[in-house]
């Protein structure tokens, strides 16, 4: 037995922890690199289509090769590795910590990036250090000399020195040993909690390369949106959303879904449709299945833009405050857009304060299960290209069809890709026709609840 196999199976649970948290960030069948694959459990675990090990031990490529003769190796440094591929994630798991130079490796790393790449590291925790150290001394972990104990502010400023920017940080792992029943008590229940996840063993972070301003300009100018207009019972306010609509990018394409309204907003859709018909480009069809998110879901479908949006017909959110979304997105400042209501002052009209407060309350709880900040949680206007939005749709099968409303649904697709969430904020103003089709405390139990069980798939994993 080889001192790598040694050590791996003796630390398998650490391991396996491990590869749960990159299998769930990489989307299976997509162009991998590993630096530091060593024998490439990680990389065969994570499904690639493309899959390439670097590493600078000779044994252990070798060793890497036998096991996994589908998969690609070099026997190079990170800081000197060349190659004419670009991939889509790039895995370093506590690779930093053996690295000579972090930032000629991490400069070299962007040779072989696309805008959307993305960049997952994990590092042991600092404060770790001596506890590590006495594990050495009891063999129980591989002896390592000089070694690199970088903290996050370390990491975050190599990489942004680097041309990267980080998208997510986070801690797991309380215990790491497997003793039945404790550590799943500490890893999967106690560890993600504020102030305990502080203690945990391992950081990880998600990074993707800084927007190239120029093809930003570019992009704002050249790309093309769809504006989906999910519409119930808002027959008054269908006019208003071609009329105010600003052009956004090459060409603007505006649907409108009608859900079952009881009004006359289908029959007010087609005169539209029919009166502006010359000037925009308008399609439109009546929902077959129930809810806005089924509508939405419907409207992406028939998109062709490579931006899409959710306007919510009603226009508590102005349509020309839709120029900065598109914007945030197509310059690629953002990856998912999140509209943020509670920036400008507020008409008690068109939000009450309880409203606000449930608002404030979700907020603080999705920020907390997602890693990420987020203002406003139940703001209906969001965008993302609509490539990022296939790809969602291609892993809702890890979630499941639990989210009626499409908000959660598109929010936690988006964390779980790693995409860059940004909130992007609004002026709220009180809707001039119809009232509000929302039932506030039914469906304030249904978002706890859906929290509730997205916490289980993303957070206590």
């Amino acid at each position: 037995m080889t001192s790598f196999t040694k050590w791996t199976k003796r630390n398998r649970y650490y391991y396996e922890d491990i590869q749960k948290l990159y299998v769930f960030f990489v989307q299976a069948n997509s162009d991998v690199l590993e630096i530091g694959s060593e024998l490439a459990y990680l990389l065969n675990a994570v499904k690639p289509k493309v899959g390439l090990g670097i590493d600078s031990n000779a044994e252990a490529v070798k060793i890497a090769r036998q096991k996994f003769p589908e998969l690609e190796f070099g026997i190079e440094k990170p800081e000197s590795f060349q190659c004419s591929q670009a991939f889509d994630y790039i895995l370093m798991a506590n690779a930093v910590s053996y690295i000579g130079d972090i930032q000629k490796a991490f400069l070299n790393l962007q040779k072989v990036c696309k805008p959307s790449t993305k960049l997952i590291l994990t590092f042991h925790n600092p404060a770790w250090e001596i506890i590590l150290n006495f594990a050495t001394l009891l063999k129980q972990r591989r002896a390592v000399s000089n070694l690199n104990w970088l903290s996050y502010e370390d990491i975050h400023n190599l990489l942004d020195l680097s041309g990267f920017e980080v998208i997510f940080h986070g801690k797991r792992m309380l215990f790491p040993r497997r003793i039945p029943i404790f550590c799943s008590i500490f890893n999967k229940f106690l560890a993600p909690l504020p102030l305990i996840n502080n203690l945990c063993l391992t950081e990880y972070i998600v990074a993707q390369p800084q927007a190239d301003p120029v093809k930003a300009q570019k992009n704002i100018k050249n790309l093309t949106c769809s504006v989906i207009v999910p519409a119930r019972n808002e027959a008054g306010n269908i006019e208003r959303c071609v009329t105010e609509m600003p052009q956004l990018g090459k060409h603007t394409e505006i649907i409108f879904i009608e859900g079952h309204s009881r009004d006359n907003t289908w029959e007010e859709i087609q005169r539209v449709q029919a009166k502006y018909g010359d000037q925009w480009d308008i399609k439109s069809c009546q929902q077959t299945g129930k809810g806005k998110g089924d509508a939405v879901r419907q409207g992406f479908n028939m998109a062709t833009g490579d931006i899409l949006i959710i306007l919510d017909s009603d226009l508590t959110v102005k349509p020309e405050d839709l120029v900065h979304f598109f914007d945030a997105v197509a310059s690629g400042r953002c990856e998912f857009a999140n509209g943020c209501r509670l920036i400008y002052p507020i008409n008690s009209q068109a939000m009450p304060w309880l409203n606000r407060m449930a608002n404030r309350f979700f907020a603080w709880l999705l920020s907390y299960l997602l890693n990420t900040k987020i203002k406003d949680s139940l703001c209906g206007t969001k965008v993302l290209s609509k490539e990022n939005y296939q790809r969602i749709a291609a892993n809702r099968s890890y979630f499941g069809d639990f989210d009626p409303f499409g908000d959660f649904d598109l929010l936690f697709g988006a964390a779980k890709l790693g995409l860059k969430i940004k909130d992007i904020p609004v002026r709220y103003v009180p809707r001039t026709y119809g009232s509000s089709n929302i039932q506030h405390f039914k469906e304030g139990l249904v978002l706890f609840k859906m929290c509730l069980y997205a916490a289980q798939k993303v957070k206590f994993i």
